[in-house]
């Protein structure tokens, strides 16, 4: 089955109030090809908006989209800029309670994508034990080991709606090579509704697959697709980007500016 299509039309795959997974980690293959086009589709239409953001790590591409609207709530354990600092609009709205912070952790996140994996409400593990984690998260509940009478954390099921993933390499069936840092990406395209996947290079077969066809709905060719976030070993990070958005944007209005030059 061919899957490709468009990148317009991937974006449209988005809808408003959903769970918007992004792959990739820090500033390492990130979809920035498909969160550019969403800006876009956004501030023609206004749509969509809404949306929980997941990411395991968020970076430039999540702070994009905090920045112009789009997200109300993010899950993340990290959202930031590496050695450029902080991700400036997200810090700009968590400091002023415009936007919902679900807290999460490396734990939270995995067992809750593992939960779902399995196909069962929860993962216990003894991950946030002893914290005051569970205090800003009422859905994360303790439970009773049975056969050890031990406490656990049980955290409860993670799936997106749509998770967005840049490969290295696709083929037309959607089986991707995704590099070796991998981060959640496997288990994202396993426990997320529809996959979409960008990539660097469409070929007509891959002789190995990180992510098989089964997962994934969609692929898009989007060549420097991650840019200017790396893609190891077709391109490095782009450090003068990065350090001029760290430097340019403060608030809303160099924010408007940016994003004004990124997408008109």
């Amino acid at each position: 089955m061919n899957k490709i299509i468009p990148l317009q039309a991937a974006v449209e795959k988005i809808t408003p109030g959903c769970m918007l997974a992004l792959g990739g980690v820090t500033l390492y293959r990130r979809p920035m090809a498909f969160v550019h086009k969403l800006l876009q589709c956004y501030r023609r239409t206004g749509t969509p908006g809404n949306l929980t953001l997941l990411a395991f790590t968020a970076g430039l591409e999540s702070d994009l989209l905090v920045g112009a609207g789009l997200i109300s709530k993010v899950r993340s354990c990290y959202f930031g800029l590496e050695i450029f600092g902080l991700a400036p609009m997200f810090t700009y709205k968590a400091n002023r309670g415009q936007i919902e912070i679900i807290e999460e952790s490396e734990a939270s996140i995995t067992f809750g994508l593992r939960a779902q994996m399995a196909g069962v409400g929860f993962m216990p593990g003894r991950g946030w034990l002893g914290t005051d984690l569970p205090g800003l998260r009422p859905d994360v509940r303790t439970i009773i080991d049975p056969y050890t009478g031990e406490e656990l954390i049980a955290f409860p099921a993670i799936r997106p709606d749509v998770a967005v993933i840049h490969a290295l390499r696709a083929d037309p069936e959607g089986n991707l090579d995704i590099g070796k840092n991998k981060g959640v990406d496997e288990e994202l395209a396993v426990t997320s509704r529809i996959v979409i996947a960008t990539a660097e290079e469409i070929v007509p077969e891959l002789d190995r697959a990180d992510i098989t066809a089964p997962f994934t709905h969609w692929v898009v060719e989007a060549p420097q697709g991650a840019a200017p976030t790396s893609c190891h070993p077709r391109y490095p990070l782009d450090g003068e980007s990065l350090l001029a958005y760290a430097e340019g944007v403060s608030d809303p209005k160099s924010f408007e500016a940016y994003l004004q030059a990124l997408v008109s």
